[in-house]
This record gives C-alpha cells, structure tokens and sequence, in this order.
C-alpha cells in the first residue's frame, strides 16, 4: 500500500504471517506446564508441588520395584544394555503419542542440544542399569544417592562401583542442562523425551551393534517374552510417567529442588528393596541412608537460611554459660 503526501511516496508494508507461523487460539501460553494432560499452571506453587511429588515417589517406587524384579530373572544381567535400549524404545514412543495429543507439535530446543541431553541421558541410565549386574539394588541406589565410594574387594565389585560412578556424574550434570533447554526455549516435557530418548534410542542400538551384544540379548529375551518384555514394557510405562513430572518439577522449581526430590524417593526404595527382595542387610546401609537424610536436609538448609537460623556454636556456648552463672548467682543468694 502506497500513501502520497505532496511530491513525496512514502510505502507500508503490511505482512500477513503464514498459516505455519500463526499461533492457534487453542494453543496454551508459554506459561503453561502440562504433565500427562494435567495443566499443573492452573494450581498454586504449593498444589503443584504436592502434585509433583506424589507423581514422582508413586511411579518411581513401581519402577523401583519393576527394575529390580527384572535382574532377578536368572541369566538377564548381562543385559543391561539391552533392557535400556527397550525402555528408550518404549519412550520415544510414549512420548510421540503424547506429542500427537497436543496441539503445538513444534520442536523447540536445537537438535545440538538434544544430542548432549541424549548422551547423558544414555550414560544415566545405561550405565545405571548396567551397573545392576554387579552390584545389588540397595547399593545401586546409595551410590546415586550420596555419592558414597565404599571399598570393596573384587573386581566385579569394583567394575559395579565404576558403572555406577559413571552414571553418577552423568546424572549430575543433565538436571541442570535440561532445566536451562526447557525455560529457555519453553519445551514441553513430551517433546524432551521424544526426541532426547529417540536420539538415545540410536546411540545405544549402535552401541550394541558394534559390540555384538545386539544378538545374545535378543536370543535371551525371545525365550522369557514375559519376563523380559511384559515386565520391560510396565518398567518402561513408570519410568515414562515418572520423569513426566520429574520435567515438570525441574521446569518449575528448578534442578536441585527436583534432585532433592528424587533422592528422597530413592530412599525410600532401598528399605522396599529389602522388603520385597532378599538379600543380607548390613549396617553401612543405616549409615548411608543417614548420610542420604543429612544431604538433604543440608540441601533445604541452603535454600533458606534466611528463614532457618540454626545458632552457631558461639552462641551456645554463651547460652552455656550465661546459664552457669545464672545457676551460680542463684545457689549463691
């Protein structure tokens, strides 16, 4: 459209955007956090978080249980790297499905990115599963808790606390990369599985191509469809809904409020560990589980000091003895 004013011509360009870049009316806002269709944006902080939590300690605990209960299968625990593959299998395709169900299917975050949250995400959980072939679940899960190195004599042991060392320091460090991918680029929790876990998904199968231990997993799994897929696939179904709202608690209340979480829960499963499954029961557990509860009451304590003032050791040691010269002066008159 061209306007004229005297001699002069002055243009307006009016840009209509195209139908793949208007933004559907039915589309949520940027604030909007859904996890399995529940927008938890309608909720206060404190609703959210209840919400947040139960998901979290509900479905972790049956993945718990699940996991567990599939390295008990006489012969599976070599097959670590197998039963991961399924489960990122299983949840590219849950969360495709979930993807579907919306109505903004965009990618958001760069495929750069999803490649380093898929490499870590396959060193969490891979070398986490894995590590259940050397070492029992209790251990397993005071390892990730708490970062405990004990020393242990031989060399299944050993290789056991390396894996699980390994998974450690990749679960570190993908909180925090998926808490600054999500806010930054406003991701939904469906499309950071799908593509995180489908990435994951390739890196793993040519992983075990290279190796040869494709063919021997397979083989084994064929011959216990039940007992290695029925369960795989229940395993794989928790899990999906448990980081659903482990997403969304680190999009909400950030990494470490989410890690705290997620450390209590796992403590919780050691003592159903022990419940549900036999195996010999040694103090250095209450130890470590002690240790696991100090944490994260240190971790509380650091995010609001301002509100919880534990009193220093100077200052109880003035109230000492401003207390023993109160019982003297007293005993004195």
């Amino acid at each position: 459209m061209d306007l004229k004013f005297g001699s002069s011509r002055k243009y307006v360009s009016i840009s209509i955007p195209s139908k793949s870049q208007a933004m559907s009316p039915h589309i949520k806002s940027v604030e909007d956090v859904l996890v399995l269709g529940i927008n938890l944006s309608k909720f206060n902080k404190a609703t959210q978080f209840f919400i947040c939590v139960s998901g979290v300690f509900l479905f972790y605990l049956i993945y718990g249980y699940l996991q567990e209960l599939i390295f008990s299968v006489e012969g599976f625990k070599p097959f670590g790297w197998y039963l991961t593959l399924v489960q990122f299998g299983f949840y590219s395709i849950f969360g495709l499905i979930e993807l579907q169900l919306i109505q903004d299917k965009r990618r958001r975050i760069p495929g750069k990115t999803y490649m380093i949250i898929a490499f870590l995400t396959v060193g969490t959980m891979g070398l986490s599963n894995t590590s259940l072939g050397y070492l029992n679940y209790p251990t397993q899960v005071i390892f990730k808790c708490c970062k405990l190195i004990p020393v242990m004599i031989g060399g299944v042991f050993i290789q056991g606390v390396v894996l699980i060392s390994l998974a450690l320091c990749a679960d570190a460090v993908i909180g925090n990369v998926q808490e600054k991918a999500m806010k930054l680029h406003n991701a939904s929790n469906s499309e950071m599985v799908l593509y995180s876990y489908s990435i994951g998904f390739l890196y793993i199968l040519l992983g075990l191509t290279c190796t040869n231990g494709l063919t021997p997993a397979v083989t084994f799994c064929s011959k216990h469809p039940v007992q290695t897929y029925g369960y795989a696939f229940l395993f794989s179904l928790t899990g999906y809904f448990g980081i659903s709202f482990v997403l969304a608690l680190i999009k909400i209340f950030g990494a470490l409020l989410a890690v705290t979480v997620t450390t209590g829960r796992k403590a919780m499963t050691i003592v159903l560990s022990f419940l549900f499954f036999a195996k010999p029961f040694t103090f250095q557990y209450v130890w470590s589980g002690l240790l696991v509860l100090l944490g994260i009451f240190l971790n509380v304590y650091s995010r609001n000091m301002d509100k919880i003032r534990l009193p220093s050791v100077c200052s109880l040691w003035n109230k000492r003895m401003e207390e023993r010269k109160t019982r003297t002066l007293s005993q004195t008159v």
